[in-house]
């Protein structure tokens, strides 16, 4: 926006007053006694940034003028929370080697100082240019300002190779007017609520020359901090790694090897990043990967990576700074109430994301994020975190009941697949009935005495030893999963409702579930257990189960004294294969199912692997039994995900 301030003053003699009155009568000496010289007056300012998003700021043409003051998704300047640390410079200790508070651990990055810091830094500010104002005066000079935004906004200004901070005293000089200004610019942090700042910065540029100044003004937006969806290609793989010589710890170092071999398998060439300082083993949990991005040099995708902390006392979230960020990776806190427990909804393992779609006339170009809510307890995820979500203006969180679930995610019972269909995307779900109906059928066909687990015997008491008769006959395991079954089909029913998705697009995954129950750990604690599972009558939970079964409430922060009351609620019976990791376009990486073995196959792993096939995806499998499964996990909860950061979130699907 253009705008013209005039303060010059026209002065005359008596004389001339005199002249110009008559001439102002009509009289002959109208006639011009002093020649025009009226000067030129000066060009105006004109600030550009780039507004069509190709890469360039256009300072000769005309098509990043038009529509410089205005944003919305397909249009309009895009800068980056520029939340990284490009330099390494940001410690994790005191001097003294103390480990560094949450609070000072999340105030450093990039935008916490006035410099740029390196190349690399200076990549990810966005360019706003003058055009040329020539023949300009000497006197002549310029100032920046930023009129909306600034508290939340750093901007630079190029100078002999160096980029210095504008502060209110800069003035651009006649010479930088005359062959035009470069600025850089920063936001200060990703967008956290809408209400309070909506990521949009104006920036003015004043001229001021021979007593007139005139302005412009450009409007940009933070890039909008956005998580990631199965569309996007796996690039590295994140799994805890166990340091202890226990059996947890010998077991836990067994499943990374074999997860690195799937990796491997899968053609991913990164190495996987392991944590192994503080023991959380739900790598799903402590941590969202995500992303802001905008178009960098020739229309190329500049991305940062950002790793979403969890709104939770969760220490292992401290890994992401002291491990995680560095060069275009930064980490967001997201603050809230539970900042001081665990309140499982508050995991990012009940965080998902649709890929892009179009329905109804709404459009998530980047996805849209999916999160369980109890509706039978009204207890939501943070609101800050949901907040935050919402305030970036592309992925709306859309939320499903999990109240029937122990841990209550979202990843227990539904994901996103790609698939070869118009829309490019599948839903899987658990499918209980289909469950069901396998162990059914092979009761028809004689084999109701095999065993419905088929791990090796341990001689443990804890071994599940139930036979498909058994668990059939057991008063629960129906109920538990009709109940899951319309517990899942009416999440089924929003996301169809929301997204479009016809029957055909559904990828139905046999599973079963069980109603927790509660378990004596032998020293005054109780835990929860799959209510089939045989113990013996009145046994005391040995030192194995409860390592692994204490693993997940702990981890979520449930009291497991034996004064906490416990309520029933489900979680897998049979390894959940839907709760997998996919590693690629067309692998995908399952629980082992250790179910009934009939005529020497595991009659779930070939339900499961069929199921997948049939979606253009070969299954491959790992155990997580006494890992994951036992804590009521499975391989996705234990595992992240950094996928690809270059799709444009402003295309349209």
């Amino acid at each position: 926006m253009r705008t013209v301030r005039r303060h010059t003053r026209i002065r005359t003699s008596p004389a001339r007053r005199a002249v110009l009155a008559l001439a102002t009568a009509g009289s002959v000496l109208a006639t011009p006694l002093f020649p025009a010289h009226a000067a030129e007056p000066p060009p105006p300012a004109d600030l550009r940034a780039d507004v069509n998003r190709d890469g360039l700021v256009d300072v000769t043409g005309s098509t990043d003028d038009s529509g410089e003051d205005t944003w919305n998704v397909g249009h309009g300047a895009v800068m980056l929370p520029n939340i990284d640390d490009d330099s390494k410079r940001c410690p994790v200790t005191t001097p003294g080697g103390e480990p560094l508070s949450d609070a000072k651990l999340a105030a450093c990055n990039d935008a916490a100082d006035t410099k740029v810091n390196g190349r690399a830094d200076a990549a990810d500010l966005a360019r706003v240019r003058s055009v040329p104002l020539r023949h300009l005066p000497a006197n002549a000079e310029g100032r920046v300002e930023v009129t909306t935004g600034a508290e939340h906004t750093r901007v630079f200004l190029r100078r002999s190779d160096a980029w210095v901070p504008v502060t209110p005293r800069t003035r651009l000089t006649a010479t930088e007017l005359r062959s035009g200004a470069e600025l850089g610019v920063e936001a200060k942090d990703v967008i956290r609520n809408s209400a309070q700042w909506d990521g949009r910065t104006v920036i003015r540029l004043s001229a001021t020359s021979g007593g007139e100044t005139t302005s412009d003004s450009v409007t940009l937006r933070a890039a909008p901090l956005l998580t990631h969806h199965h569309l996007q290609q796996t690039q590295q793989v994140m799994v805890t790694e166990a340091r202890g010589e226990d059996a947890w710890g010998r077991m836990q170092r067994k499943f990374v090897k074999d997860l690195r071999k799937e990796v491997e398998a899968a053609g991913i060439t990164e190495p996987l990043i392991t944590f192994d300082k503080y023991g959380d083993p739900w790598a799903q949990d402590f941590v969202e990967p995500a992303y802001v991005s905008m178009t960098g040099p020739g229309g190329t995708s500049q991305a940062m990576r950002v790793v979403l902390r969890s709104a939770q006392g969760r220490e292992a979230g401290r890994a992401l700074y002291e491990k995680l960020r560095g060069p275009d990776i930064g980490v967001v806190q997201a603050k809230g109430p539970d900042m001081n427990g665990r309140e499982s909804l508050n995991s990012m393992g009940n965080l998902e994301t649709i890929p892009p779609y179009t329905h109804n006339g709404r459009s998530f170009p980047a996805g849209r994020v999916i999160m369980g809510e109890r509706k039978d307890s009204g207890v939501r995820p943070s609101q800050e975190i949901r907040t935050l979500l919402k305030s970036q203006g592309l992925q709306d969180p859309l939320l499903l009941d999990t109240s029937w679930l122990g841990v209550g995610h979202v990843d227990e019972f539904v994901q996103f697949l790609p698939a070869d269909t118009p829309r490019g995307w599948k839903i899987g779900v658990a499918d209980p009935q289909a469950g069901l109906k396998l162990l059914r059928d092979a009761q028809q066909r004689g084999h109701g005495a095999t065993r419905m687990f088929s791990l090796p015997d341990s001689g443990d008491e804890t071994d599940p030893k139930e036979t498909i008769d058994e668990a059939l006959a057991s008063p629960h395991l129906v109920d538990d999963n009709t109940m899951a079954a319309e517990r899942i089909a009416a999440n089924l029913r929003i996301l169809q409702r929301e997204t479009g998705v016809t029957d055909a697009e559904i990828l139905r995954v046999p599973a079963l579930y069980t109603r927790e129950a509660e378990q004596p750990t032998g020293d005054g604690e109780v835990i929860g257990v799959p209510r089939l599972t045989r113990m013996g009558a009145g046994s005391e939970l040995p030192d194995k189960l409860r390592k692994f079964g204490q693993q997940k409430w702990l981890a979520e922060g449930r009291d497991t004294s034996a004064a906490a009351p416990q309520t029933v609620t489900t979680s897998a019976y049979v390894p959940g294969a839907v709760n997998g990791v996919l590693l690629s376009r067309d692998r995908y990486l399952a629980p082992r199912q250790w179910g009934p073995v009939v005529g020497g196959k595991d009659i779930f792993t070939e339900a499961v692997t069929t199921a997948y096939r049939e979606a253009g995806l070969k299954v491959s499998y790992i155990d997580d039994w006494y890992t994951y499964h036992l804590g009521q996990g499975e391989v996705h909860c234990g595992t992240n995900t950094l996928r690809d950061t270059s799709a444009a979130w402003w295309h349209r699907p």
